[in-house]
């Protein structure tokens, strides 16, 4: 299949240094602002990059719960193929794809878990089908049939259908503590604007990147 005809002109808007704010969590607020107020699908939606043991890197889709100046934080299965990732490289990446806004953010730092008080908290707030769920999913293993899923679901539905459902052991969450942001904004010609935030010193140093 040939894609080399799909092409997009970005026209929305253009990124300026005076623009930008000094602290890249307060850019990165006000942009995710702007996505909800957009309505955007899903703009909490981000790709989590790891490396393996090997230095195969891979990728997937998680959602972002909340964050504040000391991370971003997602939840998980300790015992998934991301976790066991992160406990042999903590160092990850997280993108934001907002292209109906013409807009990326990349964030890299490394992956630390949160403590169990604060994972208790979230764990808590989910719907009672989802605390079921992180029960049922032995994530990233092979199993035989959705069948055999459903029916683990089923049984535990029935476990605990008189009282509250407890916080695994082996899942929580991750507060990824950022070093670097980048904010791209396409322009016209592929001549985007691309800024980086870096830590140094406790500072954050802002440069503007070639498209």
């Amino acid at each position: 299949m040939d894609l080399a005809m799909m092409r997009e002109e970005f026209t929305l808007s253009g990124l300026s240094r005076e623009t930008l704010l000094a602290d890249p969590v307060q850019q990165f607020e006000a942009w995710f602002e702007q996505a909800e107020s957009a309505g955007l699908n899903m703009p909490n939606a981000m790709s989590l990059a790891t490396v393996s043991p090997d230095g195969q890197p891979s990728l997937r889709t998680v959602l972002l719960k909340y964050f504040d100046n000391t991370g971003f934080v997602f939840f998980t299965n300790y015992e998934s193929k991301k976790a066991k990732d992160i406990a042999a490289n903590a160092k990850v990446a997280l993108h934001f794809p907002w292209l109906d806004l013409e807009r990326q953010v990349k964030i890299m730092g490394r992956a630390e878990r949160v403590s169990t008080a604060e994972s208790a908290k979230y764990f808590l707030s989910r719907p009672h089908g989802s605390q079921l769920g992180a029960w049922v999913s032995n994530q990233s293993a092979p199993i035989s049939s959705r069948q055999m899923l459903m029916s683990k679901f089923e049984e535990l539905k029935q476990k605990f259908k008189k009282g509250e459902v407890p916080l695994p052991s082996f899942w929580g969450g991750y507060r990824v503590v950022p070093d670097t942001f980048e904010f791209w904004q396409g322009r016209k010609h592929r001549l985007h604007d691309r800024f980086q935030y870096t830590l140094e010193a406790e500072k954050w140093k802002i440069e503007r990147l070639a498209p």
